[in-house]
C-alpha cells in the first residue's frame, strides 16, 4: 500500500512540475510569436516591398526589449532544465514537512530563471550598442557579414573548449549536481538554482549569441537553438552533438568570412 501510494504521489509530481513548466513555456512562445510587444511598424517601399521599422531606443524601449530577451529566455531555457526541476521536486517531497514540492521547486525554477534574466539585461544592452552602431538589420540580425562570420566562428570555437565541456558535464548530469551542489532550506533552493543556471549560462551562452546572426525575432531561428540545447543538454550523444555543431559553425563562420571578403 506504501510503495502505491509513493509511485502515486511520484507520478503526480511528475504531472504538476512537467505540466506547470509546458504552461509557462507555451506562454511565453504564444508571446514571442505574437511580436513580444516590440511595436514593429510596416513601412510600404513600393514593388510589393515591405520594411519593419523599428522604434527609437529609448529607456521605454529598451525595457520592453529587455522584456522580449527574458520571455524568450524562458522559452528556450525551460524545457532543458525540465530533468533536475523533477529531481529538485522529489527531494522537497522527501524533505519537506508536509511532503509537499512547491516552495523549493518554484524557488529553484527561480533562481535558474535569475541567471537567465540577467544574460537578458547583458543582451539588450548589447543589441541597443549594436543598433546604434548600424550594425543590427531591420529583421535584428548583424548586417556586417565579417561581424555575423566571426560570431559564427567563436560560437564553434567555443564548443570544443574545456569550459563548455565542463558545463555540459554538469547540465546532463542533474544527479551529480543535486548530489554536490543542492543546499538545504528555500534560500538553498534558490541558490541552488542560481548555480545550476550559471553551468547552464557557461553551456548555452555563445549559442545564444548566434541569435544575432539569425535574427533575434526569427521564431524559426529560435525554435532550432532551443531545440540544439535541449538535445546537447538532454538526448544520448549530446556532448558528441555540440562538437559537431561547433565544427559546422565554424566551417559556415569561414564561408561567410570569404563571401564578405
Amino acid at each position: 500500500m506504501t510503495a502505491d501510494w509513493f509511485f502515486s504521489a511520484l507520478r503526480h509530481d511528475r504531472a504538476v512540475v512537467l505540466g506547470s513548466l509546458g504552461l509557462v513555456v507555451a506562454l511565453a512562445w504564444v508571446w514571442l510569436w505574437l511580436g513580444a510587444g516590440l511595436g514593429m511598424e510596416e513601412m510600404d517601399m513600393g514593388n510589393g516591398h515591405v520594411m519593419l521599422m523599428m522604434p527609437e531606443w529609448s529607456l521605454g524601449y529598451g525595457l520592453v526589449v529587455f522584456a522580449m530577451w527574458s520571455v524568450m529566455m524562458v522559452a528556450m531555457m525551460l524545457p532543458s532544465a525540465a530533468p533536475v526541476t523533477l529531481l529538485v521536486a522529489n527531494i522537497a517531497r522527501k524533505r519537506a514537512p508536509s511532503g509537499g514540492i512547491g516552495a523549493a521547486t518554484v524557488l529553484f525554477v527561480a533562481g535558474y530563471l535569475a541567471v537567465w534574466i540577467a544574460f537578458s539585461a547583458l543582451a539588450t544592452a548589447l543589441q541597443w550598442a549594436l543598433d546604434e552602431a548600424g550594425l543590427l538589420s531591420d529583421t535584428m540580425a548583424l548586417a556586417n557579414r565579417v561581424v555575423a562570420g566571426a560570431t559564427l566562428i567563436v560560437a564553434g570555437v567555443y564548443q570544443w573548449t574545456p569550459l563548455k565541456e565542463a558545463c555540459l558535464r554538469h547540465c546532463r548530469s542533474p544527479m551529480d549536481f543535486l548530489l554536490f551542489h543542492w543546499r538545504q532550506g528555500r534560500v538553498g533552493a534558490l541558490v541552488s538554482g542560481i548555480g545550476h543556471g550559471a553551468y547552464c549560462l557557461g553551456c548555452c551562452w555563445m549559442l545564444m549569441a548566434l541569435l544575432f546572426v539569425g535574427g533575434i525575432m526569427n521564431l524559426i531561428w529560435i525554435a532550432a537553438i532551443a531545440l540544439l540545447v535541449l538535445i546537447e543538454k538532454t538526448f544520448p550523444g549530446g556532448r558528441w552533438l555540440a562538437r559537431a555543431t561547433g565544427a559546422i559553425l565554424v566551417i559556415w563562420g569561414g564561408a561567410v568570412l570569404a563571401i564578405a571578403g
